[in-house]
């Protein structure tokens, strides 16, 4: 590991093991004194220290496995009907839907809300009806070598030309090649096999990267998730559901069983519970045309005192409160702005946010979870996928789905350049195989 990495890992473990609930002040002390060294060997030793110290913090509460778990859910429907008829238009709603959202937030990944809305000012934009614009001028303190990247220009309104690559899409399209190769019986290993095989390590980030070294030194799920990995309960499991979502529509307790065994490669806790939460909301959303009940569905699959469950409670709370998303963002704030800008907890609340104001409007939902900012592309990619499944591809507006010409790239071997349409037809036909074998 290089001195960076020793640095980055140590902050963070002791940043995750102090939102687990574990007593880190003499870590943090032994941090503080180290203060700006730059000696390598200081930082191993302390790295080798901190990890050499077991870690079980809260288990019984914020379980890992998937029958403690489902111990520990509220009472809830685990199953609602679904309209077979209608089922194509909204699984391409639902792919146009991640899609749109994912590139709309790909232009202000990781800034913060105060960022968003500079950017809108600068642009004479009271909202986002349609992708962000490139300025002719920068403000200053904008990032110009983000938003000059080649990776950005592809995101601007009118210079967009099939859909950009990005994570967030590669990882749902790993989702619907686990189901047509093995089936819907796919184990973790399988997860862990296709990565090796179909996902270059480049462009795995945080935990998935962590799991990844992992796999390659020999050590199999669930110790990918647990061995030396401060990232185990951020974004990234929480990104990777939708697809499960997708072949159980109707089946919220499906999707999350299925979700559970694909982020049980690279996290833990509240980082499963956040792709669990997540394929389950996604499945309950082609059951129903309230973003609240599909929420609410999600939430019902995970465990109900997780801090994930407590904090989507809240927002639910907060949002009959406040008249306005801005209020609502900003009580969330007050409680859960602490947390980095890649967790799950948070930027799930943000999700919760675009689609609890978005009014059933497609751009305005999208936006809105975009606007909340931190992991822009990601919320606005899971907020995008359950309205886009609620109202189902024909209500979604030409400006959100033209610019991508019914294609997407992909670094996910075998799938650069896949047609969108070809995407959600092929998810069907994993539906039925999904529904036959239930």
């Amino acid at each position: 590991m290089t001195l960076a990495e020793y640095k980055e890992f140590v902050r963070e473990e002791i940043n995750q093991r102090r939102d687990e609930g574990a007593g880190v002040s003499a870590w943090a002390a032994d941090l503080e004194a180290l203060g700006a060294s730059e000696d390598e060997a200081e930082w191993g030793a302390l790295y080798e220290r901190l990890y050499a110290e077991p870690v079980s913090i809260n288990d019984d509460r914020e379980p890992s496995t998937l029958d403690a778990i489902r111990a520990l859910r509220l009472q809830a429907e685990r199953s609602f009907p679904v309209d077979e008829a209608a089922l194509p238009d909204r699984l391409l709603g639902a792919w146009h839907g991640r899609i749109a959202g994912c590139i709309l937030g790909a232009t202000v990944e990781g800034k913060p809300k105060t960022y968003v809305d500079r950017y809108l000012q600068a642009a004479g934009m009271a909202d986002l009806d349609h992708f962000f614009p490139r300025l002719e001028e920068w403000p200053d303190g904008f990032d110009l070598g983000w938003l000059n990247s080649e990776r950005v220009q592809g995101t601007f309104h009118g210079r967009i030309n099939g859909a950009i690559r990005d994570d967030d899409i590669d990882y749902t399209i790993l989702g619907l090649h686990y189901l047509e190769r093995f089936g819907p019986g796919f184990t973790a290993d399988d997860v862990a096999m296709s990565w090796q095989a179909l996902l270059p390590y480049a462009e795995v980030f945080t935990a998935e990267r962590v799991a990844y070294r992992n796999l390659v030194n020999g050590l199999c799920p669930p110790q990918t998730a647990t061995h030396r990995n401060p990232y185990r309960e951020w974004i990234g499991a929480q990104i990777r559901a939708d697809a499960f979502g997708y072949v159980n529509a109707g089946h919220p307790e499906a999707a999350a069983g299925f979700a559970f065994r694909d982020a049980s490669v690279s996290h833990t806790k509240n980082g499963i519970y956040g792709e669990m939460w997540s394929a389950a909301m996604v499945a309950a959303a082609f059951s129903t045309d309230s973003p609240r009940i599909a929420i609410e569905a999600g939430l019902a699959e995970i465990p109900a005192d997780s801090r994930l469950a407590q904090a989507g409670r809240k927002l639910l709370a907060w949002s009959e409160e406040f008249p306005t998303w801005e209020g609502c963002w900003s009580r969330a704030r007050e409680d859960y702005g602490n947390l980095h800008w890649v967790h799950t907890i948070n930027n799930a609340l943000w999700v919760m946010v675009g689609l609890l104001y978005g009014g059933k409007d497609f751009g305005k939902t999208i936006s809105i979870a975009v606007r909340c900012g931190d992991d822009t592309d990601c919320n606005g990619a899971t907020a995008g996928s359950v309205i886009g499944a609620i109202l189902g591809a024909k209500a979604i507006p030409a400006q959100w789905v033209d610019p991508f010409q019914d294609k997407v790239r992909s670094c996910v071997f075998g799938f650069d350049g896949s047609r969108i349409s070809d995407l959600a037809n092929r998810t069907l036909v994993q539906y039925r195989r999904v529904k036959d074998a239930r």
